[in-house]
């Protein structure tokens, strides 16, 4: 169970970016974060994942605040994929080796070297492909690469910002079903940033709005109404079911 209270947090010149934004998770929904640009989606990300910290509020994992923790201890609960994808010149498996980071001490064992191996091959990273250097891979294998590293770690939360957002719409597919598949098979807790509202619906079961830095609505898909889009993107919009799919129709 994943419960975050009143989080609120600011820069500088810019106030009041989250706004005391609190919701709930069970262990293994998918849950898709949705707003305009400058709506706080990112900010809550990096928030929980000690990138920045919160002025005020709680992140509870089965009770125990993990904002609290330190960045070491939260690692092992927390992983994140960011929407930027590093050029390194390291070779693939060196880049998922990176995951084991929060539980290493003198080096790596066997049992990191194992649970890097089982995590390549869930991913179809095997093969020629762990030894070939990162930053010469297509998008879509980078964005499975570190995919793999957060899978590593071996969180209970993974958090998502963006990951799709430089991929074509195979490639976006493909890795937004291996998160799904994560979720439903590993009971890990998934939150993920996206713009595209469509895709949400086809791989998500549940969903945030967002608006000026505030939770509009959350829940499953009967949120995303036409009000709530006029709301949030200021469009005119229904939800429509097509072959048992919902999806978004804007109007002409």
């Amino acid at each position: 169970m994943i419960t975050i209270e009143n989080i609120c947090f600011h820069y500088r010149n810019h106030p009041d970016i989250l706004q005391n934004v609190s919701f709930s998770l069970e262990e293994g929904q998918f849950l898709a974060v949705l707003g305009n640009n400058g709506a706080g989606k990112s900010t809550l990300l990096k928030c929980l994942n000690h990138i920045l910290k919160a002025d005020s509020g709680r992140a509870l994992l089965n009770g125990k605040d993990f904002m609290a923790m330190s960045g070491r201890e939260a690692a092992r609960h927390i992983a994140f994929v960011s929407q930027t994808i590093p050029n390194t010149q390291m070779t693939v498996q060196d880049v998922v080796m990176l995951g084991r980071r929060p539980y290493m001490r003198w080096g790596f064992t066997k049992q990191d070297y194992q649970i890097v191996h089982n995590v390549m091959k869930r991913m179809n990273l095997n093969g020629d492909i762990n030894g070939r250097f990162f930053n010469q891979l297509s998008g879509g294998e980078q964005q499975k690469v570190m995919l793999a590293r957060a899978l590593a770690q071996q969180p209970k939360i993974l958090l998502l910002d963006e990951p799709t957002s430089s991929l074509d719409i195979r490639n976006q597919y493909q890795v937004l079903n291996l998160v799904r598949d994560i979720c439903q098979k590993d009971g890990i807790t998934s939150i993920m940033v996206i713009h595209d509202v469509n895709l949400a619906l086809k791989f998500c079961d549940r969903f945030l709005l967002m608006r000026r830095g505030q939770v509009y609505r959350c829940g499953n898909h009967s949120i995303l109404d036409a009000s709530s889009l006029k709301e949030i993107y200021d469009i005119d919009a229904k939800m429509v079911e097509v072959e048992g799919q919902h999806m978004v129709l804007v109007a002409n």
